[in-house]
């Protein structure tokens, strides 16, 4: 029998590339999935796929005992403004989160993770299967950034330390030495639309991980999605960190960048 792993999906494409590489393998993935969030898609990629609603952690970790699933990845992301207003905590999640003292991304996730393997189920990186979808260093697409923009990504790396290690987000984007916008609730879409509004075009995006990131989760992640986002409001620059981010179909986002003259830079941290 196939070795059986086990997938906690949300949005996005990372849940489908995790199932497909899992998948070449040899393992078989049993997923669990997000109601509002993951790709009902998603079914046709795993051995099973049962559904939860937000915050049923329990229930999620029932279903990968009942398939003998000893590790487990979280991959995809949870609309922040779904979780604050349509989370349905089981019995399991308020296992997990008693005695934290806020429920922060890192803090909540790692809680999250300690439920699981207290129930014989080790959470692991996405990217251990994965490790094609990071970054690398260096000017992946599009132009050669100016000596402004260069500058603009430093101070942009600056602040997005500074806003990760309060665990509010992890994007900032700045134009002229000014930041336009940092991410908070509403995420990194809106978050590059609000500075396009404020500051025009010619703006860099930048977005990096959180001091002492726990690589198991909540990876910054960027794709074609992000470049369509940035040709909107006339972005010009996208910075993240080498190594650290994931590249949601690259050979798209590779293609893209250049046609719509925006340049897509991995920093080594």
């Amino acid at each position: 029998m196939s070795e059986a792993i086990g997938l906690l999906a949300g949005n996005g494409a990372l849940p489908g590339l995790f199932a497909a590489a899992a998948r070449a393998r040899g393992l078989a993935v049993h997923a669990v999935a997000v109601r509002g969030e993951a790709d009902p898609a998603l079914g046709a990629q795993v051995a099973s796929l049962s559904w939860i609603r937000l915050g049923q952690l329990g229930r999620a970790r029932q279903v990968f005992q009942s398939h003998g699933v000893a590790r487990a990845v979280m991959a995809g992301g949870i609309r922040r403004v779904r979780s604050l207003s349509q989370a349905w905590p089981d019995a399991g999640m308020l296992q997990a989160v008693r005695g934290l003292r806020s429920l922060r991304d890192d803090g909540l996730l790692r809680a999250m993770a300690g439920y699981f393997e207290a129930g014989g189920v080790k959470v692991i990186s996405a990217t251990e299967l994965l490790p094609q979808v990071l970054a690398r260093e260096g000017l992946l697409a599009g132009p050669a950034l100016s000596p402004e923009e260069e500058r603009d990504v430093a101070l942009g790396r600056e602040v997005a330390l500074a806003l990760g290690a309060a665990d509010v987000g992890q994007t900032v984007v700045v134009k002229g030495g000014v930041v336009l916008a940092v991410e908070a609730v509403e995420g990194t879409d809106e978050a590059i639309r609000r500075a396009g509004r404020l500051g025009g075009a010619g703006a860099v995006v930048v977005k990096r991980v959180k001091p002492g990131q726990d690589t198991r989760f909540d990876l910054p992640a960027i794709g074609p999605v992000t470049l369509e986002v940035m040709r909107e409001v006339g972005a010009r620059v996208l910075a993240v960190d080498a190594g650290h981010t994931v590249l949601l179909d690259a050979q798209a986002l590779f293609e893209t960048a250049p046609r719509l003259g925006i340049s897509v830079l991995g920093v080594r941290t």
